[in-house]
């Protein structure tokens, strides 16, 4: 057991960790509050922040009034970057369904990540302690840093400042006005264009301030947006997603939970977290201090769409794609059919993802989880019992089928934007896991050195064999989405209670579609495991969850080829980019991805569909 002084030197880290991370919280919540965005991005203007913060603080005379100009200097940089960000991408896909606008933020996190490498190198950053406050102070027998009493200090000065902005300003009564009733303030004739701009300026702003507190305790490196990013989701759900009161009781929480995790259960550091946020959202849906809002808006599949699938042409295009498909090892490269390879089994994951948006409106920001699985345990079964490979493959099915029971069974019980939350806090305990359980999965080394079987060996081989796995993956998910199952649980999707008023039993048909998806995943992360002799914890990350809405994204949600297409575009970006242009690959994809949500902003198949739909109907109309 540890001591009193123990207990009390981590209980004030735990306070001090806290304030950053209302910092950043608080910022995010202030910005989904008025926007509806949740800002996949928002961990870059924490690491901009402590970039910007070495530079100027470096610069400036090193003395206490120095520092403190250094580190506000940082905090209004980075809300002008926001801006930035707000009236070049956001502002001009307001319009364009919600879930495009996450899509943006993702491609201005691989734009940040290469500037700043490009601005301030690869390599991480130290900075000086701060001026006047670096010394320890001696608290019954321990040494507790005066920078931390500093930051413990600044959390509740900001809470204070905020709820002042909010409840003594105009400004602030129009910010609370946008976060009860986006569209009734919008009808008061409130202008929205300048009140979002403003509103990401000081979540940006926030963000900035918590990177550059940062810097006398830690470097400025690369990894900082993806390591506060997710705990930052954590404080905002746990809190009140619209909460900036719940989500200060959450930092606190939350830091306390971290700072004594780490004590006294040092093997569970990394998935503590995610733990209390699963547990938070399962007993209270709506967080804290949370209350009723609407979901991420879903443009699903419309029915006359998923219809043209029976058109002549669109089956002779099919049959004509695939006999190209089977001729191409012919006349193709090995490395390109490792290409396709992967955006056969990329194309069944992205599906997994559409079944489960499209057709179960449920946004899922956690999907690798149900990929990772499947790819870990093919290749736990073939490394560690010596299992073939079509053995593995179905035992893989089998827990990935059980992991997505068990989770689906929780997430399915929520809607709208805290379900996608706790499928993330599922995927970030997994991914957790597999960094810190190393003696089953081998942590960051990840497991390697399985082969697949002998007939299966060839590049060529493998080639067909994926394309007949994605066939047949998507010939069961139409099957399965014209059943009457697929009905009602579009039913289901489009009006809840009136599909329970005629017994359909929502609940059950989402939770068998989570299930349904989870297992298609599953298949597609065995296959990925094979297909490259190796599995990592990246497989279970955020970014491959991301990944996978980007792919279905692209393509269109409207559309069922939409996955393929948007696996094929995204994957051959990735790939392309990253031979020919190694140094700038993040910025060229980043700017790519935003382009394309402009240019198309129902997805590439979607646009093209509606397009050709609008000409044929000119033309009909001309004659």
């Amino acid at each position: 057991m540890p001591d009193p002084s123990q207990v009390l030197a981590q209980f004030l880290s735990g306070c001090s960790y806290a304030s950053t991370l209302f910092l950043v919280a608080s910022g995010l919540s202030i910005i989904f509050g008025v926007t509806r965005i949740v800002n996949f991005a928002h961990g870059s203007f924490f690491m901009v922040g402590a970039y910007v913060a070495t530079s100027l603080t470096s610069r400036l005379p090193a003395t206490p009034l120095g520092f403190w100009a250094g580190i506000v200097g940082a905090a209004i940089v980075v809300g002008l970057v926001g801006i930035v960000m707000e009236v070049l991408v956001l502002r001009r896909i307001y319009r364009a369904p919600g879930l495009f606008q996450i899509v943006a933020t993702f491609a201005v996190i691989l734009i940040v990540q290469d500037l700043v490498q490009t601005i301030w190198g690869p390599d991480e950053i130290f900075s000086p302690r701060a001026p006047g406050l670096s010394g320890a102070v001696e608290i019954a027998g321990q040494f507790f840093p005066e920078y931390d009493f500093a930051l413990i200090a600044i959390g509740p000065l900001i809470l204070a400042a905020i709820w002042l902005i909010l409840h003594r300003t105009r400004w602030g009564i129009l910010i609370r006005a946008a976060t009860q009733d986006r569209e009734m303030a919008a009808s008061l004739g409130i202008n929205q264009s300048l009140l979002f701009t403003s509103v990401v300026f000081l979540g940006c702003a926030l963000a900035g301030l918590a990177g550059a507190l940062q810097i006398p305790k830690d470097t400025a490196n690369l990894q900082m947006d993806i390591n506060i990013v997710t705990e930052a989701f954590a404080v905002v759900v746990v809190g009140g997603m619209e909460s900036v009161f719940g989500a200060f009781v959450a930092a606190l929480l939350i830091g306390q939970t971290h700072a004594f995790g780490v004590l006294l259960f040092p093997s569970l550091t990394l998935v503590i977290t995610f733990l209390l946020m699963a547990f938070v959202l399962v007993i209270r849906p709506l967080g804290l201090f949370g209350h009723g809002i609407k979901a991420p808006r879903v443009q699903a599949a419309a029915m006359d769409t998923l219809r043209q699938m029976h058109d002549r042409r669109v089956w002779l295009a099919g049959a004509t794609l695939l006999v190209v498909l089977l001729l191409l090892p012919a006349v193709m490269r090995p490395y390109g059919l490792i290409v396709l390879t992967e955006i056969f089994i990329l194309a069944i994951f992205a599906g997994s993802l559409h079944l489960l948006m499209s057709f179960g409106g449920m946004v899922s920001f956690g999907h690798a989880a149900y990929f990772g699985v499947g790819a870990y345990a093919a290749a736990w079964f073939a490394t560690r019992l010596g299992v073939p490979m079509f053995p593995a493959l179905g035992l893989a099915l089998l827990v990935a089928f059980l992991a997505a029971a068990v989770i689906g069974w929780f997430c399915t019980r929520l809607s709208g934007v805290y379900f996608a939350m706790l499928t993330l806090a599922f995927a970030q305990i997994l991914w957790s896991m597999a960094v810190q359980l190393t003696d089953f999965t081998g942590g960051d080394n990840g497991i390697l050195g399985f082969r697949r079987i002998e007939w299966l060996q060839s590049t060529t081989a493998f080639y067909y064999f994926a394309l007949i796995a994605s066939i047949a993956a998507f010939y069961v998910l139409r099957r399965l989405v014209f059943a009457p199952f697929g009905y009602s649980l579009r039913a289901v999707r489009d009006s809840p209670l009136r599909a329970d008023a005629m017994g359909m039993y929502g609940r059950r048909h989402q939770y068998a579609a989570f299930i349904a998806a989870g297992l298609m995943a599953g298949s597609a992360g065995a296959l990925s495991a094979f297909q490259r002799g190796s599995v990592f914890p990246n497989d279970l990350s955020i970014a491959t969850s991301i990944d996978a809405l980007v792919m279905v994204l692209l393509g269109g949600l409207q559309t069922f080829t939409g996955p393929v297409v948007g696996a094929a575009t995204y994957h051959v970006l990735q790939a392309e980019l990253l031979r020919h242009f190694e140094a700038h690959w993040r910025l060229i994809l980043g700017g790519v991805i935003i382009l394309l949500v402009i240019a198309f902003p129902d997805g590439i198949v979607g646009s093209l569909k509606r397009y050709l739909a609008q000409r044929h109907g000119s033309q009909a109309t001309a004659t």
